[in-house]
């Protein structure tokens, strides 16, 4: 049986540098055992939209730029790094590279947070259209739809850390 500082250390990053998501989940009695992820990202999912607004918005500023100064620097988590790299992210031509500093740049400025994206299942091009489909969205728009992608992360990062027990949320 896991315990609680068990899970705490195994899946308190699955919401990027926010383990007070982990933590409330398992004091709230939502994680059972044996782990599966389905069940384990609906009950982090569950906390996540629990917090209040301002904790939502620090999770979504926890997050790295795509392709930004972190990434250059290697300062990403390791979950982070290998996201971004199966991505094309570290492949960059240096137009390319300006382009997402550029939209970076604009994003936070617009929005107060970086854009985030699930980026399993995207490439350097898809993940640069959509950035630039999205920063047009009205700011309530485009919180909700980084939540969502948040949300996305974690499942896979879970599903990631279970090994392939239970689905994916």
């Amino acid at each position: 049986m896991m315990t609680r500082d068990d899970f705490i250390r195994r899946f308190g990053g699955v919401f990027e540098h926010s383990p007070f998501i982990a933590e409330r989940a398992w004091d709230q009695g939502l994680i059972d055992q044996p782990l599966q992820a389905e069940a384990v990202h609906k009950a982090l999912c569950a906390v996540f939209r629990d917090a209040d607004a301002e904790q939502r918005l620090k999770v979504l500023r926890a997050h790295p730029d795509l392709a930004g100064r972190l990434a250059m620097a290697g300062g990403l988590t390791e979950e982070s790094k290998s996201e971004q790299a199966g991505a094309g992210l570290d492949r960059l031509t240096a137009s390319e590279h300006a382009r997402f500093t550029e939209l970076n740049e604009r994003y936070v400025t617009e929005f107060g947070f970086p854009f985030i994206i699930a980026v399993k299942g995207h490439d350097k091009h898809s993940i640069l259209a959509e950035f630039e489909r999205r920063i047009t969205n009205p700011v309530d728009t485009e919180f909700a739809v980084a939540c969502g992608e948040v949300e996305k992360i974690a499942g896979f990062r879970i599903f990631d850390l279970l090994a392939g027990q239970g689905a994916s949320g």
